[in-house]
């Protein structure tokens, strides 16, 4: 089973994006399990309004979405970790050092030069055409996400995938 977790700061905008895009991504798959969490999050958020009507545009649902902090046990459940920006890696980094080689930047492995290696700018606060432009970012940069856990999927002696 691949575990993907996405992270940001407070699990209500960028994290949720990603969350409920990649899970649109793997739908008809059985060998996903998607998640994000956030490394300054207050538990029991609600996603973002922005967010949520974003979401709704593209026939997905957050409405349920809560937010929850990054936990060892969500850290150590976890297959794959992609954090939104290089101040979340180096906060997951310091908090879970021996978790390094399962943690990337979301836009790590982008297709495109001018994404590739860049933060996921935080739309909280901003306007809908701030959010508008995350979500975009975010459906160039999942499909790369997508093709390295494919290409480079290694399954553990207890899995039977």
């Amino acid at each position: 089973m691949k575990r993907v977790l996405f992270v940001c700061t407070g699990n209500t905008c960028r994290s949720p994006l990603a969350e409920v895009l990649f899970r649109d991504l793997t739908r008809e798959r059985d060998d996903y399990e998607v998640g994000s969490a956030g490394v300054g999050a207050f538990s029991g958020q609600p996603a973002s309004r922005h967010s949520q009507e974003l979401a709704r545009q593209r026939g997905l649902d957050l409405s349920g979405h809560l937010s929850r902090a990054v936990t060892v046990d969500l850290v150590d459940a976890a297959t794959h970790i992609f954090a939104m920006s290089r101040s979340h890696l180096a906060d997951l980094l310091d908090d879970y050092p021996d978790a390094e080689d399962k943690m990337y930047l979301v836009s790590e492995f982008a297709a495109e030069d001018e994404l590739r290696g860049r933060d996921l700018t935080d739309p909280f606060g901003g306007s809908l055409e701030d959010y508008r432009e995350t979500l975009a970012r975010l459906e160039r940069l999942l499909p790369s996400v997508f093709n390295y856990i494919e290409q480079t999927w290694k399954p553990s002696a207890g899995d039977a995938r």
